[in-house]
């Protein structure tokens, strides 16, 4: 009898903004952020196999298997465990490669969550985590599934119910180079550490803005886009920007506006989610 094969979403997220606020011996940087999920995102069709392959359906272009996050987090938790099975995976692409909305991250937590439950592993949320933060810095917050305020390199956690709210975001024509944008002599590496409440309170920015913008002008062309709509801001290390509404219909008209007088500007509008969708796919 073949396994089904079922679709699992995996959101975008937001940094409602980004401080660098000092580095490690080995060379992470240690950050405070607040991430959001949308309802918007890539979407995964995942299927157990019996006999322990795992085989990705639809390889990125020019990715080898063996480096793209989905296929390693699949290994990764099938190592962990020594889970016998395998799975096929397809990946649907709607997030851009390189725009800071955490599309790669979002996957890699996906697949984990996603073959916990057909796997029937059963693992907990924490031991998720913590084979999530061995793929890269973003993928715990997916797994934790919450709204939160970061610290640490990302992976110290603490829930935060944001206000509700929709986003209208602007992916300008670059893929941003984290890496790239982290080694830069120019970011600020010494933001003052600050309290949940300071921040909630409006206290906040992306230090990595600056750096993108000189080296991606396309990004300052975009935020000059949003800002007659609010306090438009970049996202992650970029090259993505976003404004927030407290309708969607006032974000809707804002996107067609921009479109109306600058053309077929790439974007989208998505409603901020307090939960992962995937949020009871671990206790």
């Amino acid at each position: 009898m073949t396994a089904a094969v079922s679709s699992y979403p995996a959101p975008a997220k937001l940094n409602l903004f980004l401080h660098v606020v000092g580095r490690r011996p080995d060379g992470y940087h240690l950050l405070q952020s607040i991430f959001i999920f949308l309802d918007f995102g890539d979407t995964l069709e995942i299927q157990a196999r019996g006999d322990g392959d795992i085989r990705l359906l639809a390889p990125l272009p020019g990715v080898a298997p063996e480096q793209d996050l989905c296929w390693r987090a699949a290994r990764l938790l099938q190592q962990h465990s020594g889970c016998r099975l395998g799975a096929d995976i397809r990946l649907l692409k709607r997030l851009p490669l390189g725009g800071g909305l955490g599309g790669g991250s979002s996957d890699a937590a996906t697949v984990l969550l996603a073959l916990n439950r057909l796997w029937r592993l059963d693992l907990p949320r924490g031991e998720l985590q913590a084979l999530g933060l061995r793929l890269g810095a973003d993928v715990p917050v997916f797994v934790f599934g919450r709204s939160a305020f970061a610290e640490g390199i990302g992976e110290i956690l603490t829930p935060w119910t944001p206000a509700p709210a929709s986003y209208l975001v602007l992916i300008p024509p670059v893929h941003v180079a984290t890496p790239r944008i982290f080694a830069d002599p120019g970011l600020t590496r010494d933001t003052p550490s600050a309290t949940i409440a300071a921040l909630l309170d409006g206290y906040g920015h992306n230090d990595l803005e600056p750096v993108a913008r000189a080296q991606y002008p396309e990004i300052s062309e975009h935020l000059a886009w949003l800002k007659p709509y609010g306090d438009a801001r970049m996202t992650g290390s970029g090259a993505c920007v976003f404004v927030a509404f407290p309708e969607r219909a006032q974000a809707d008209a804002a996107l067609a506006g921009i479109r109306s007088e600058h053309g077929a500007i790439e974007g989208f509008v998505a409603d901020g989610l307090d939960q992962h969708p995937l949020y009871a796919f671990a206790d």
